[in-house]
C-alpha cells in the first residue's frame, strides 16, 4: 500500500466514515499517516500514528518519533514542555525547528470545506464529503519520508 493508492481508497468517503479501523491497521503495518478533520475541533490521525490534536478555529501539529514510535503534538512550544519524559520532550522540540508539521485550516475560502489539511512534506489527499458537498480534504503521510 502507498500513500497514493490509501489516498484513492478514502476518497470520496462521507464524513465520520473516514477510515474503519481495518483500514487503519493496513496504513500503520504500510507505515502510513492518515490526516483529516473532525466535528469543529479536531485534527485527527490514524495509522502510524493514532492520535488526535485540539483544533478549534485551525491547527498546527509537529510529527516526530518519540519512545513508543511516532507521535503527534501541537505545535505549541509551551505544550511541548509540558511532556512529562525528558527524551519525548526532547524529539518534539528538535522536531519543531523542521518542516515536520501538519496544518488543519477551519474554513477555508479555497476550496469551500469545513477542513483543509496542508503539509509541505510528501503527501497525498483526499477528500470526505458531507451530504454531497466537500467537508475535508485530508492528506496520507509515509513515515519514510519523515526524519
Amino acid at each position: 500500500m502507498t500513500k497514493e493508492s490509501l489516498a484513492a481508497l478514502l476518497n470520496g468517503r462521507d464524513y465520520r466514515e473516514e477510515i474503519d479501523n481495518a483500514e487503519a491497521a493496513q496504513a500503520k503495518a504500510a507505515g502510513l499517516v492518515v490526516v483529516f478533520g473532525a466535528s469543529d475541533d479536531l485534527l485527527e490521525f490514524r495509522g502510524a500514528i493514532y492520535d488526535e490534536v485540539g483544533a478549534w478555529d485551525g491547527a498546527v501539529a509537529v510529527l516526530f518519533k518519540g519512545k513508543r514510535g511516532w507521535d503527534v503534538v501541537p505545535d505549541d512550544r509551551a505544550t511541548i514542555r509540558e511532556i512529562e519524559d525528558d527524551d519525548t520532550m526532547m524529539a518534539a522540540l528538535a522536531a519543531q525547528k523542521t518542516n515536520q508539521k501538519v496544518a488543519a485550516e477551519w474554513a477555508p475560502k479555497q476550496p469551500e470545506a469545513s477542513w483543509l489539511i496542508t503539509t509541505s512534506l510528501p503527501h497525498a489527499t483526499f477528500d470526505i464529503l458531507d451530504d454531497g458537498g466537500l467537508y475535508c480534504r485530508g492528506v496520507v503521510l509515509d513515515v519514510k519520508d519523515l526524519n
